[in-house]
């Protein structure tokens, strides 16, 4: 019997390598967002491939906030990161962090580092050092500080912490090579003075470490072992092992980059996002034709149809972008044979069956899913009066229209066989009701006598619809178009966002909770919205549609 053959991304090939080879005896991950707004589906991809690759070699996940910049974190971001991470199922156990945690521990290192030669303060302000760092055809100079002896260095960056300076005024910069190719080793600012509050360590900070000093001291101090991070760090890598190794650490964790998730005609910039939400264009990072992690939540996305859209994307080095109709494809997929059936009417016209007689409500079977026996079935309420899409009457159809006009005949979705006999308009032309006889020989939907229909329609009853709102949502720029103007802004599309107030649908919707999803008979899925959603006045948000263009890619 042949064995089966396990495909390998190129992180996990490093991983198999390292291990083999006794550089790390475990495997250790960490998703280190920054605190400064909302995690969006390319987050998702590092969630899931970081948390992914722990779990498969049973090692450790740890889940570590980066908050060393105070002038864009908020407490409310803290929260909603931890929210969207534990929704992917993406488990940290007791390993949550703060970077700020560490800021005692960071500041002994620059300590240590100024006593070793290899930082020092300068005073050159931030023009001054943009001068003094060359660019990639020429090399840098020599900051005039840089060989100031060690006790002075001491003493100054001790009047750094001590608030002595300010803002903007000093940094500590590494000591490492002004000519160096890499314009990340041309001596980088590894403390700045920023007098502000933070939201975890509050005022006792008045200096607060960069990114790319605090980011490897963090990964070191937890015992990382493979910093799992998109391409636009891979020059960032000679800095990051630089401070690793600097520091002492005998067995420093390694960098591996892969490539980001783009997804096409989609914004997932921070801050066009976050320009949308105080413009009020959206209403919040959680609006759901943003593509956060929120909004998708809200919209009614799941995190098993994340999860196939990250396994679909594959991990590469490459760049490359995904079609947001494989993440339509991924949540179809997931809810077409998961979710239950109901019937909904959007643009409802009364319909009344004429020779239907008994004024009673009649309850009529109907499977829940046709595509999964064992979702069962319910009881829905039938009557003389009733409401149907208003595009499934016509008075006048083009050829091969097979729904309801004047003297054909339709099967109304698991009840019977109606023809239309006549029908009302007000004194603009519009329809206002149709009139209908049915054949009660055809209960369930067949005739006895064996003749056939060609359309079959949905419907509600007028006596126990109930009312909702149902909003449509499009992409939110402008896709023919292009996502950007000339000037740089978004080309926002005025179509995104349609809001029908007038809906009806069955009475089994009573009683939806936030999050709840179902498939609209003929319309779609659709999602009960976790934030204007009440009880007694239900909102909807259209999921997906029920039919795509997209395929999967074969291996032919």
């Amino acid at each position: 019997m042949s064995e089966e053959v396990v495909s390998k991304n190129f992180i996990e090939l490093e991983i198999d390598k390292d291990l083999k080879e006794g550089v790390y005896d475990h495997v250790c991950t960490r998703f280190p967002p920054e605190p400064n707004g909302y995690l969006h589906i390319g987050h998702a991809k590092s969630i899931i491939l970081n948390y992914g690759l722990a779990k498969k070699y049973n090692g450790e996940f740890h889940m570590r906030f980066d908050d060393t910049n105070p002038t864009k974190e908020k407490v409310e971001f803290v929260d909603s990161i931890k929210a969207d991470i534990k929704w992917l199922g993406a488990d940290w156990g007791d390993h949550l962090y703060f970077a700020s945690n560490y800021f005692d521990r960071m500041y002994e290192v620059a300590v240590d580092l100024i006593k070793k030669g290899l930082a020092y303060v300068s005073d050159l302000s931030a023009e001054e050092m943009r001068e003094y760092r060359g660019d990639f055809e020429h090399p840098g100079k020599d900051d005039p500080n840089r060989n100031r002896s060690i006790e002075e260095n001491l003493q100054m960056f001790e009047d750094m912490k001590a608030g002595k300076y300010e803002d903007g005024s000093h940094t500590l910069r590494a000591k490492i090579d002004m000519a160096s190719p890499n314009i990340n080793m041309r001596d980088p600012i590894l403390y700045r003075v920023a007098h502000m509050t933070h939201h975890n360590t509050g005022d006792k900070w008045c200096i607060y470490p960069m990114y790319d000093f605090a980011h490897p001291l963090e990964d070191a101090f937890e015992n990382i072992t493979h910093s799992i991070c998109t391409l636009e760090f891979e020059d960032h890598r000679p800095l990051y092992d630089w401070v690793v190794k600097a520091a002492g650490f005998a067995n420093p964790p390694r960098q591996i980059e892969f490539a980001k998730m783009y997804l096409t005609n989609v914004v997932t910039g921070k801050r066009y996002i976050k320009k949308l939400v105080e413009d009020g264009v959206v209403d919040g990072w959680d609006d759901p034709r943003l593509v956060s992690i929120a909004a998708l939540r809200r919209r009614g996305f799941t995190p098993e149809s994340i999860r196939k859209f990250v396994e679909l994307s594959g991990v590469s080095k490459a760049n490359s972008s995904s079609d947001y109709a494989m993440l339509e494809y991924c949540i179809r997929e997931d809810l077409k044979t998961s979710r239950g059936r109901v019937m909904a009417v959007l643009d409802p016209v009364k319909l009344v069956i004429d020779n239907y007689e008994s004024d009673d409500v009649e309850w009529l079977d109907a499977p829940n899913n046709l595509e999964n026996p064992e979702l069962g079935s319910r009881q829905v309420p039938f009557g003389k009066e009733l409401y149907i899409d208003r595009e499934d009457f016509m008075i006048e159809p083009p050829k091969k229209y097979f729904r309801l006009y004047p003297g054909n005949e339709v099967r109304l979705m698991n009840a019977y066989f109606v023809t239309c006999t006549s029908y009302e308009t007000d004194e603009n032309g519009k329809v206002t009701c149709i009139h209908c006889t049915y054949d009660p020989a055809t209960k369930g939907g067949d005739a006895p006598d064996g003749r056939k229909v060609k359309g079959t329609i949905h419907w509600v009853a007028a006596k126990t619809a109930l009312k909702a709102e149902v909003r449509l949502y499009e992409n939110i720029v402008d896709e023919e178009k292009g996502v950007y103007n000339e000037d740089g802004s978004l080309n926002l599309n005025p179509n995104s966002l349609t809001v029908l107030k007038d809906c009806l649908v069955e009475p089994s919707l009573k009683g939806a909770k936030a999050y709840d999803s179902f498939q609209f008979v003929r319309q779609g899925f659709f999602c009960v919205d976790a934030k204007d959603s009440k009880e007694d006045a239900l909102v909807f948000n259209r999921i997906v549609s029920l039919k795509s263009s997209f395929k999967l890619p074969t291996n032919n």
